[in-house]
């Protein structure tokens, strides 16, 4: 076999390897939603909010000036094609939104929000979250802003203390007309790392609901359970009397001392001490009492600069008698302290149960006036579509597979064909990401050890599965596809000829090409890199007046 027929096959091999990593972009057509939203079409039905934020004072004023882009992801770019809507701005308020078709009025037996968030840059203080947003006039006449009304507010938030997934539902007080947040109490954390993650919301006519990261629920439960949401869905029926007070003659301790003991015993001694030395204990054998544990430096000189007068008496420092250092100890020696069993502290009272006790007191309880029964919170009030409006630090958050409907099982569907095979091929990314820095790591540290290792390894591996092994390694086939270029086709170039070795011959050849390779001393890489280096900076001057040409691995690079 030739020498630039093993190159050929091998690099064959190594792009096949490549490609079958690679996943491919396939928008759903045939999803049965409310919304469904990939991104495709660029920003299509997606309305950029020009409206003002106002501060809490009510005065100051804030413009939604962060931008948004529809893009690729530079982090974990695994399937090729596909783009989402993007955060661009830091420390900037953004808002964005898009209407429904046609409102939601009922939620059916279930209402299911499902959505993917990808942080790039990760989320130190931000939020990722979603509204929906209530039908009504304003929606379609006014800019989309934090004033705008919502009935659930759905996704990641994160600041300081703050690491939730935010569940909000907004109802209406029947007896006050106002609409009250009711947020869900106990949270959970968002999902960190720059890997896609995908938040599931679900609500069901049954009145529970369940939340899902990855596909995992995490949370779920019953809507009309008293402490799952704060304030409470439904108040309380009767609430404590304010006017109520506590009888004078309540009694509520729950003891009183001992009036048959009033007097401290005859036998109580308060002066005897806590602590006393320990009578069992001797001084060790070797101990120079007669010596100081420290003594002044004989070796130390007064300063020049000392002045007695505006100084005071100069005054050596102290060193460690090394006398003391032959001795078992120095000083006066002291045995340590034991607790006194004689020891018995200030004499108290002591306390007996009050007969008179009733408890604590509490007021009593009344009809509670605000009382009302909201039985099916799970029923929201008509909406007319969705949005994100966000303050964040970090940008380059990205959102994709927008999904509101109604159908858990189309929900599923969709993270089964989205989210999951997206998923996979990032961890297997990030594992490859791991691996390229060890290796590098590796390579620093010992590259005749390591390479010598890693080549024998993977040709084992290739006897055994080319394929496999190749996409196991891709590492090393670029390495040895250098090597043999070195070892064969340039002195084939050069001096010509040809031969006919058998293929155990070349295999032969090629190991010992590999070894060649690792054996070669460092000094020999390193003059080889430098005149590399020197060859690219001449090719660089030649190319300057060229066009440059962007890859989302360079933009990626400059990103990080």
């Amino acid at each position: 076999m030739r020498a630039d027929i093993i190159l050929a096959a091998l690099a064959g091999l190594a792009q096949a390897a490549e490609e079958t990593s690679q996943l491919e972009f396939s928008p759903l057509t045939d999803v049965n939603a409310v919304l469904f939203e990939q991104f495709d079409n660029g920003f299509g039905r997606w309305t950029v909010s020009q409206a003002k934020k106002f501060g809490e004072d009510g005065e100051s004023e804030f413009s939604y000036v962060g931008e948004w882009s529809i893009e690729e992801p530079y982090v974990l770019n695994v399937v090729k094609g596909e783009k989402g809507l993007v955060v661009k701005s830091p420390a900037a308020h953004h808002a964005i939104s898009a209407l429904f078709d046609e409102p939601i009025t009922d939620i059916g037996d279930e209402l299911v929000i499902q959505y993917e968030v990808k942080l790039q840059d990760g989320l130190a203080c931000g939020g990722a979250y979603l509204k929906l947003l209530s039908e009504n006039e304003a929606l379609h006449n006014e800019d989309f802003s934090d004033r705008t009304d919502y009935q659930i507010m759905f996704g990641p938030d994160r600041c300081g203390s703050t690491n939730k997934v935010h569940f909000i539902l907004k109802r209406k007080n029947p007896l006050t007309g106002q609409y009250e947040e009711k947020h869900l109490v106990n949270t959970p954390a968002v999902k960190l790392g720059s890997g896609t993650a995908l938040y599931t919301l679900i609500l069901r006519k049954d009145q529970t609901f369940e939340i899902r990261i990855n596909g995992e629920t995490v949370r779920g439960g019953s809507l009309l359970e008293e402490g799952v949401f704060r304030p409470s869905l439904n108040p309380p029926k009767e609430i404590p009397d304010k006017d109520d007070v506590k009888p004078d003659d309540w009694v509520d301790e729950r003891e009183i001392p001992d009036p048959e003991q009033t007097e401290r015993p005859a036998d109580w001694d308060d002066s005897i001490p806590k602590e006393i030395p320990d009578p069992d204990v001797e001084m060790p054998e070797g101990w120079r009492e007669d010596l100081e544990l420290y003594i002044p430096d004989p070796d130390a000189v007064k300063p020049d600069y000392w002045d007695e007068e505006e100084d005071g008496e100069w005054v050596a420092p102290s060193i460690i008698n090394p006398e003391c250092l032959k001795a078992s100890g120095c000083g006066k020696w002291q045995p340590p302290m034991m607790r006194n069993p004689e020891y018995r502290g200030e004499w108290r009272q002591p306390m007996i149960p009050n007969p008179d006790y009733k408890g604590p007191w509490m007021p009593r309880n009344i009809p509670n006036p605000e009382y009302y029964e909201d039985s099916t919170p799970a029923n929201i009030d008509p909406v007319g579509g969705l949005g994100f409006e966000l303050w964040t630090m970090q940008a380059d958050i990205m959102f994709s597979n927008i999904y509101v409907g109604h159908s858990v099982e189309e929900a599923e569907r969709i993270g089964n064909l989205t989210f999951v095979p997206k998923h996979e091929a990032e961890e297997l990314a990030e594992l490859k990401e791991k691996e390229e820095m060890e290796f590098e790591k590796q390579i620093r540290a010992d590259p005749k050890k390591y390479l010598t290792t890693k080549f024998l390894d993977f040709f084992h591996e290739v006897e055994k599965n080319p394929v496999d092994a190749i996409k196991k390694s891709p590492e090393m086939v670029g390495i040895l596809l250098a090597t043999l270029f070195v070892m064969f086709l340039i002195p084939r170039i050069l001096f010509g000829g040809s031969g006919t070795a058998t293929a155990t011959e070349k295999v032969t050849s090629i190991k010992k090409a590999a070894e060649k390779a690792v054996n070669a001393p460092v000094a020999e890489i390193v003059e080889d890199e430098d005149q590399e280096e020197e060859e690219e900076e001449d090719d660089e001057e030649e190319e300057e007046d060229k066009p440059a040409v962007k890859s989302s691995r360079s933009s990626r690079r400059r990103k990080e």
